[in-house]
Protein backbone atom coordinates (compact mmCIF):
# COMPACT_ATOMS: atom_id res chain seq x y z
CA UNK A 1 0.00 0.00 0.00
CA UNK A 2 2.52 2.70 1.27
CA UNK A 3 4.42 1.47 -1.99
CA UNK A 4 1.66 2.75 -4.02
CA UNK A 5 1.33 5.68 -2.30
CA UNK A 6 4.20 7.21 -2.57
CA UNK A 7 3.70 6.33 -6.90
CA UNK A 8 0.89 8.12 -6.39
CA UNK A 9 2.81 11.37 -4.86
CA UNK A 10 4.95 11.06 -7.67
CA UNK A 11 2.44 11.26 -10.26
CA UNK A 12 0.83 14.37 -8.46
CA UNK A 13 3.95 16.21 -8.96
CA UNK A 14 4.31 15.70 -12.15
CA UNK A 15 0.88 16.50 -13.39
CA UNK A 16 0.61 19.56 -10.76
CA UNK A 17 0.32 22.88 -12.98
CA UNK A 18 3.58 24.37 -11.27
CA UNK A 19 5.31 21.42 -13.02
CA UNK A 20 3.86 21.34 -16.57
CA UNK A 21 7.01 23.10 -18.18
CA UNK A 22 9.34 20.37 -17.15
CA UNK A 23 6.61 17.67 -17.79
CA UNK A 24 6.30 18.69 -20.66
CA UNK A 25 9.83 18.22 -21.50
CA UNK A 26 9.80 14.61 -20.35
CA UNK A 27 11.80 15.69 -17.15
CA UNK A 28 10.59 13.61 -14.33
CA UNK A 29 11.02 15.07 -10.38
CA UNK A 30 14.26 14.02 -8.94
CA UNK A 31 14.21 12.76 -5.30
CA UNK A 32 14.27 9.68 -3.16
CA UNK A 33 11.91 8.76 -0.68
CA UNK A 34 10.85 5.62 0.89
CA UNK A 35 9.31 3.44 3.70
CA UNK A 36 12.79 1.77 4.48
CA UNK A 37 14.54 5.49 4.68
CA UNK A 38 16.48 6.22 7.89
CA UNK A 39 18.59 8.96 6.97
CA UNK A 40 17.15 12.18 5.07
CA UNK A 41 19.79 14.88 3.33
CA UNK A 42 17.83 17.99 2.04
CA UNK A 43 20.01 20.05 0.34
CA UNK A 44 18.75 23.07 -2.36
CA UNK A 45 17.63 21.52 -5.50
CA UNK A 46 19.07 18.99 -8.52
CA UNK A 47 21.45 20.36 -10.55
CA UNK A 48 21.34 20.72 -14.32
CA UNK A 49 23.49 18.21 -14.63
CA UNK A 50 22.18 15.88 -12.04
CA UNK A 51 18.61 16.38 -13.74
CA UNK A 52 19.83 15.03 -17.42
CA UNK A 53 21.61 12.41 -15.19
CA UNK A 54 18.69 11.30 -13.58
CA UNK A 55 21.22 10.92 -10.48
CA UNK A 56 21.25 13.43 -7.87
CA UNK A 57 24.68 13.76 -5.94
CA UNK A 58 26.58 12.25 -8.86
CA UNK A 59 29.84 14.76 -8.76
CA UNK A 60 32.77 16.49 -6.80
CA UNK A 61 30.52 17.65 -4.29
CA UNK A 62 28.62 14.59 -4.09
CA UNK A 63 31.95 12.16 -3.63
CA UNK A 64 32.63 14.77 -1.19
CA UNK A 65 29.29 14.26 1.07
CA UNK A 66 29.85 10.61 1.27
CA UNK A 67 32.92 11.25 2.98
CA UNK A 68 31.89 14.04 5.12
CA UNK A 69 29.06 11.43 6.01
CA UNK A 70 31.39 8.00 5.90
CA UNK A 71 28.68 6.30 3.72
CA UNK A 72 30.20 4.02 0.47
CA UNK A 73 28.92 4.64 -2.96
CA UNK A 74 26.63 1.10 -2.38
CA UNK A 75 25.19 2.34 0.40
CA UNK A 76 24.46 6.06 -0.55
CA UNK A 77 22.64 4.88 -3.67
CA UNK A 78 21.24 1.42 -3.07
CA UNK A 79 20.77 0.57 0.53
CA UNK A 80 17.31 2.06 0.89
CA UNK A 81 18.50 3.97 3.98
CA UNK A 82 19.20 7.25 2.62
CA UNK A 83 17.03 9.58 1.40
CA UNK A 84 16.87 12.71 -0.65
CA UNK A 85 14.42 15.03 -0.86
CA UNK A 86 15.92 18.45 -1.92
CA UNK A 87 13.76 21.94 -1.42
CA UNK A 88 12.76 21.59 -5.21
CA UNK A 89 12.60 18.58 -7.42
CA UNK A 90 13.54 19.91 -10.78
CA UNK A 91 16.77 22.54 -11.76
CA UNK A 92 15.24 25.84 -11.04
CA UNK A 93 18.00 27.22 -13.78
CA UNK A 94 20.64 29.47 -14.03
CA UNK A 95 21.31 32.69 -13.01
CA UNK A 96 24.17 35.26 -12.70
CA UNK A 97 25.89 34.12 -10.39
CA UNK A 98 24.54 30.66 -10.27
CA UNK A 99 21.84 28.35 -10.20
CA UNK A 100 18.35 29.92 -9.48
CA UNK A 101 17.13 29.19 -5.98
CA UNK A 102 14.45 26.61 -5.19
CA UNK A 103 10.63 27.55 -6.11
CA UNK A 104 9.60 29.18 -2.36
CA UNK A 105 6.38 26.88 -1.96
CA UNK A 106 7.45 23.81 -3.18
CA UNK A 107 8.98 21.70 -0.64
CA UNK A 108 6.23 22.95 1.62
CA UNK A 109 3.69 21.27 -0.73
CA UNK A 110 5.25 18.25 -1.20
CA UNK A 111 7.53 17.34 1.87
CA UNK A 112 4.97 17.02 4.59
CA UNK A 113 3.34 14.62 2.04
CA UNK A 114 6.21 12.01 1.91
CA UNK A 115 7.40 12.40 5.30
CA UNK A 116 4.19 11.29 6.68
CA UNK A 117 5.27 8.29 4.49
CA UNK A 118 8.33 7.31 6.35
CA UNK A 119 8.34 6.76 10.09
CA UNK A 120 11.83 5.37 10.31
CA UNK A 121 13.93 8.43 9.39
CA UNK A 122 16.46 9.19 12.48
CA UNK A 123 18.35 11.67 11.27
CA UNK A 124 17.87 14.28 8.72
CA UNK A 125 20.92 16.68 7.74
CA UNK A 126 20.10 19.78 6.10
CA UNK A 127 22.57 20.96 3.32
CA UNK A 128 23.37 24.64 2.69
CA UNK A 129 20.93 27.96 3.78
CA UNK A 130 18.18 27.01 2.01
CA UNK A 131 17.40 23.70 3.88
CA UNK A 132 18.50 24.42 6.70
CA UNK A 133 16.67 28.05 7.14
CA UNK A 134 13.59 26.69 6.24
CA UNK A 135 13.59 23.41 8.55
CA UNK A 136 15.05 24.84 11.58
CA UNK A 137 12.70 27.88 11.53
CA UNK A 138 15.54 30.34 11.78
CA UNK A 139 15.85 34.07 10.30
CA UNK A 140 17.87 34.67 7.51
CA UNK A 141 19.56 36.91 9.22
CA UNK A 142 21.73 34.52 11.51
CA UNK A 143 24.06 33.44 8.69
CA UNK A 144 24.95 29.25 8.39
CA UNK A 145 28.35 29.72 9.85
CA UNK A 146 26.87 30.30 13.35
CA UNK A 147 23.89 27.49 12.84
CA UNK A 148 26.40 25.01 11.60
CA UNK A 149 28.83 26.04 14.71
CA UNK A 150 26.00 25.65 16.91
CA UNK A 151 24.61 22.21 15.34
CA UNK A 152 24.29 20.32 18.95
CA UNK A 153 21.56 22.63 19.36
CA UNK A 154 19.31 21.00 16.59
CA UNK A 155 20.15 17.13 17.68
CA UNK A 156 19.57 14.49 17.90
CA UNK A 157 16.63 15.25 14.85
CA UNK A 158 18.45 17.56 12.45
CA UNK A 159 22.10 18.10 11.67
CA UNK A 160 22.96 21.15 9.63
CA UNK A 161 26.40 21.61 6.98
CA UNK A 162 27.54 23.75 4.62
CA UNK A 163 27.53 22.36 1.41
CA UNK A 164 30.02 20.05 0.11
CA UNK A 165 30.79 21.94 -3.11
CA UNK A 166 34.66 22.23 -4.00
CA UNK A 167 34.01 26.51 -3.75
CA UNK A 168 33.75 25.97 -0.46
CA UNK A 169 37.39 25.21 0.33
CA UNK A 170 37.95 28.83 1.87
CA UNK A 171 34.99 28.54 4.38
CA UNK A 172 36.30 25.35 5.07
CA UNK A 173 39.91 26.53 5.43
CA UNK A 174 38.89 29.18 7.45
CA UNK A 175 36.84 27.28 10.45
CA UNK A 176 38.85 24.19 10.64
CA UNK A 177 36.57 23.14 13.93
CA UNK A 178 33.99 21.97 10.78
CA UNK A 179 36.18 19.44 9.53
CA UNK A 180 38.21 18.58 13.32
CA UNK A 181 34.73 18.61 15.72
CA UNK A 182 31.56 18.88 13.42
CA UNK A 183 32.33 15.85 10.72
CA UNK A 184 33.84 13.47 13.12
CA UNK A 185 30.13 13.49 15.22
CA UNK A 186 28.43 13.75 11.61
CA UNK A 187 29.71 10.60 10.81
CA UNK A 188 30.02 8.38 14.38
CA UNK A 189 25.91 9.37 14.34
CA UNK A 190 25.20 8.22 10.47
CA UNK A 191 27.22 4.96 10.69
CA UNK A 192 25.11 4.24 13.90
CA UNK A 193 22.00 4.52 12.16
CA UNK A 194 23.22 2.77 9.12
CA UNK A 195 24.11 -0.27 10.97
CA UNK A 196 21.02 -0.10 13.11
Amino acid sequence: MTTNQFQKIFHEIEVSPENKQFTEQGIQPLYYAGKQVRINIIAQAPGQRAQAQRMFWNDRSGQRLREWLGVSWDEFYHSGKIGIMPMDFYFPGNGPHGDLPPRPNFAQQWHPQLLKLMPNIKLTILVGAYATHAYLDIQKSVNLTTIVRHYQKFLPNYFPIVHPSPRNQIWMAKNPWFTDEVLPDLQKRVRQIMDE
